[in-house]
């Protein structure tokens, strides 16, 4: 039966029109670029939060920032690690500057520009997720509404209003709602998804920066 019923939905592209075909064509490469995103952007937003997790219990436990920062070296793709690594060594060439009373001001800055770096890392490609999602139902009816125009033209052409001359067309335009949705439904539901992963490693980096400023700025 589903063999069958992929049989018919392909006989059913093939008999499209072009336009049908551009839009089906422009909504498969769409979805196929979405998985890519989610899968590539979940594995690193899930090894940022792992690594940011290991590297937060060492913050904890190693007071010398020197041999933190050796261990940071072990979490290339965790944002705490990362963001770390950037104050550390802004911290370390600012260390020598005994009367410079602009030093914390510094190093704070330092910081945030790691953390807006790491936010852009982080985000990047996401957005086309949401893009996907909002224009691929248009996009999908669109192709909808054209391959109707065209069926409708056929039965002029046809001189017939029967269901055996309305609803293979029809079905056939149906087709690229559906092939919308589908590539819609998967990019919306990762778009969210790594919307609020991302939002919380944002949220420990905040939170990261002043403990990170209170334990080794103030030494």
């Amino acid at each position: 039966m589903s063999e069958q019923a992929g049989e018919r939905i392909v006989s059913m592209i093939a008999g499209s029109g072009p336009v049908v075909i551009m839009v089906l064509s422009v909504l498969i490469v769409f979805s196929i670029m979405s998985w890519a995103i989610i899968a590539w952007k979940f594995g690193q937003v899930r090894r940022s939060m792992k690594e940011s997790q290991v590297f937060l219990d060492s913050f904890f436990d190693h007071q010398k920032p020197e041999r933190l920062f050796t261990t940071s070296e072990n979490y290339r793709n965790g944002s705490l690690p990362r963001v770390f690594r950037a104050g550390y060594i802004e911290f370390g060439s600012m260390r020598e500057r005994v009367g410079d009373l602009h030093k914390k001001e510094r190093i704070m800055l330092a910081v945030k520009r790691a953390v807006n770096a790491e936010s852009k890392r982080l985000t990047h490609m996401v957005p086309f997720l949401a893009t996907v999602g909002n224009t691929a139902p248009f996009i999908g009816l669109f192709g909808t509404v054209w391959g109707i125009m065209s069926s409708f033209q056929n039965i002029g052409l046809m001189k017939s209003a029967s269901l055996a001359a309305v609803a293979p067309g029809i079905s056939e335009a149906l087709v690229a709602t559906a092939t919308g949705l589908v590539a819609a439904i998967p990019a919306v539901m990762g778009y969210n998804y790594l919307t609020h992963q991302i939002g919380q490693i944002e949220r420990d980096l905040e939170d990261f920066v002043p403990d990170f400023i209170d334990s080794y700025l103030n030494q």
